[in-house]
């Protein structure tokens, strides 16, 4: 099925905000010294950040739990040769109905039996993946950057015992944003934790300051005060992803129809698989993964007490995307 036009919508904004910011191939990074003025740390984790970005890299299968007012969901996720694939496990902490997973099961082999479909999400993955490149490298020209402090890295967050270089920024006054895809770095403000060891952006919080317009062929605008966190780890093995990713804004589509995209995507459980791996391969992982996950999963009848209901599990994406990318 088609990424529908609220869908497109929401994940043109999440790449617009910086949210595409897991990178593959990893190549060891010289040590960066922590007494590099700010502007040259930037530009060398960015230089960093695109060579990483190899079409080269390394293949994963890992979990999205993702919340929002309306959603509450999980999600196994695994990058192919040919696009990325995703299927729902969980709904409200609940493993699926017979029927749900029927659904899910024909949303999948509507891209296998459709190949114009696939055709359509590998280029679309494509198109998103250029625009963050061309966020990511506009980086060190839009923002004016001061130090802040270190702290560690973590589990969660860039990689547990690395110091971390915390860069405040605001808009370059100077900066002048060759396309709309650049036009919302000129209102934002917040800052950056950099791991200096393996030169990557471990974390990056901004606001908007002020309205900002967004194009990419829908004109609309993004009000002041809205907000994004993204953090990247080292998952093992200096392979680095997003791990955890937060959205709130509000604002206008078309000038006229209101927006407001609250969103919390948290991804684990990284392992890496095959590069070669066909959609149909990773369709079959993914089918396999689930069901022995559903296999092992404690008896519902199990663990009750009497005279108490066992109480009701709790999660924290995606319905053909999830806020970085349609699966």
């Amino acid at each position: 099925m088609r990424m529908g036009y609220k869908q497109r919508l929401l994940l043109s904004i999440a790449l617009t905000m910086l949210t595409q910011l897991a990178m593959h191939n990893f190549s060891e990074a010289k040590d960066q010294p922590s007494t590099a003025n700010p502007h040259e740390l930037v530009s060398q984790v960015v230089k960093n950040e695109i060579a990483a970005n190899g079409p080269s890299g390394v293949h994963f299968m890992f979990r999205n739990q993702r919340k929002t007012p309306h959603v509450n969901q999980t999600k196994l996720i695994v990058e192919t040769r040919e696009a990325t694939a995703g299927l729902l496990v969980e709904v409200d902490g609940h493993p699926l109905t017979p029927q749900q997973r029927e659904a899910e099961a024909a949303r999948l082999q509507n891209y296998l039996r459709n190949p114009e479909e696939l055709n359509r999400k590998r280029k679309q993955e494509k198109e998103d993946a250029e625009h963050t490149i061309r966020i990511v490298k506009a980086l060190p020209s839009a923002f004016l950057y001061e130090r802040d402090g270190t702290q560690q890295g973590s589990a969660g967050m860039g990689s547990p015992g690395d110091e971390l270089v915390r860069l405040k920024f605001h808009p370059n006054p100077d900066y002048e944003p060759p396309s709309r895809v650049e036009q919302v770095l000129t209102g934002m403000t917040g800052h950056l934790l950099i791991d200096t060891r393996q030169n990557r952006i471990a974390e990056i919080d901004g606001t908007l300051e002020k309205e900002v317009g967004f194009g990419w062929g829908i004109l609309g605008h993004l009000d002041r005060g809205g907000r994004f966190l993204v953090q990247q780890a080292d998952v093992g093995s200096h392979q680095w992803e997003i791990t955890h990713m937060e959205l709130a804004f509000t604002g206008k589509i078309l000038w006229v129809k209101k927006l407001n995209v609250r969103s919390n995507d948290v991804f684990s459980d990284f392992r890496v698989v095959a590069p070669d791996l066909t959609f149909s391969q990773g369709v079959a992982l993914l089918e396999k993964e689930a069901e022995h996950n559903q296999s092992s999963a404690p008896n519902p009848k199990q663990g009750k007490v009497e005279g108490k209901q066992q109480p009701k599990a709790g999660t924290k994406e995606e319905g053909e995307q999830s806020v970085c990318c349609n699966h």
